[in-house]
């Protein structure tokens, strides 16, 4: 025999044993497949769709719910989105450390992050929240208050302000005075210039402020104990109309009131001072705000968020369909 023909031989032996093993692995398994309850193996099969569902909620995309409207037009009521996990570094389990990550929350990134005013029930309920609303892809969600609505765990706004941004209002409207900087810039100005080509929408309108600012004057009165004069109030009654006004433009009012009456009394003075400064973002902070500026409990309320805490960046709505499709990116 040559040796071109041992080779062959062993060639076909060897194919032979591979194929003979692989036939009684493939009749093991299917002999165990018949023998398994049929309840065992729809909860096996169910535990590991529960698995991969888990893994991809934490680890590459989450889907999200939108609650309330302080995100209008960006984002509606009730639309469900998609938000990228990975991008700023996913959390190693739910609420607990992160993976590094080279990328950080731009200027004017749609995020989600941890509500820094949420109260906590424990970690072994948040993590089950949290376990449960991956699941469900955020259908359920276990975490109520008492009315029976989904507690604000999480935030979706937008990274306005970055570290060394300084902020202030006017009329509303927000001012930015950027690190090195000595002038002021409307954001609104600073954003037509760089093509950023998100909606900021406002509920209060530049006439309404003579109105804002008597009801605070008012409210000021009545702080006192005092009722506020007539004319003061007929003034202060056109904010009826409004229904989500100000809220800074009229405690600015009010305690500029308050600060006259009592020039003694360092806390009105500190208080109003704190609204005339605005806001700072220090280095590895980021300062969220809703789109929908008169409407909104963001940053301007609790402060800047560390960049740490940022969970995901909101990528794409996928729902509703009907009756106007919201499918597409989220600028």
């Amino acid at each position: 025999m040559t040796a071109g023909g041992d080779f062959f031989d062993r060639i076909c032996v060897v194919t032979e044993r591979y194929l003979t093993r692989r036939r009684r692995i493939r009749r093991v398994k299917k002999e165990k497949q018949q023998k398994k309850n049929p309840v065992l193996d729809w909860i096996e099969a169910f535990l590991w769709a529960a698995g991969w569902v888990l893994l991809i909620n934490q680890y590459l995309f989450q889907a999200y719910e939108i609650p309330s409207g302080s995100m209008i037009d960006t984002l509606l009521i009730r639309d469900r989105i998609f938000v990228n996990k990975i991008v700023y570094g996913p959390e190693l389990l739910p609420g607990v450390g992160k993976l590094p990550s080279p990328v950080r929350p731009e200027r004017n990134d749609v995020i989600i992050f941890e509500n820094p005013s949420y109260l906590s029930r424990g970690p072994v309920f948040d993590i089950a929240q949290r376990v449960i609303f991956m699941l469900t892809l955020s259908l359920v969600d276990i975490d109520r208050d008492e009315n029976g609505e989904p507690k604000a765990h999480f935030l979706i706004k937008r990274a306005v302000g970055t570290g060394g941004d300084r902020f202030i209002t006017e009329k509303g409207e927000m001012l930015v005075r950027f690190p090195g900087e000595t002038r002021w810039v409307r954001e609104r100005d600073y954003n037509a210039e760089r093509g950023f080509g998100h909606n900021i929408s406002r509920l209060t309108k530049e006439g309404d402020y003579p109105a804002l600012e008597a009801a605070g004057k008012a409210s000021a009165y009545l702080d006192l104990g005092l009722s506020p004069p007539a004319a003061l109030a007929a003034r202060a009654s056109a904010l009826n109309s409004v229904i989500y006004p100000d809220y800074f433009a009229h405690e600015e009012a009010r305690l500029g009131f308050l600060r006259g009456a009592f020039p003694q009394d360092n806390r009105y003075r500190t208080r109003l001072t704190r609204q005339k400064l605005g806001w700072y973002v220090p280095e590895g902070y980021i300062l969220p705000l809703g789109d929908n500026r008169d409407n909104s409990r963001d940053g301007r309320f609790f402060g800047p968020v560390k960049r740490s805490k940022v969970l995901g960046k909101g990528s794409v709505i996928f729902w509703p369909l009907l009756p106007e499709p919201r499918l597409g990116f989220i600028r």
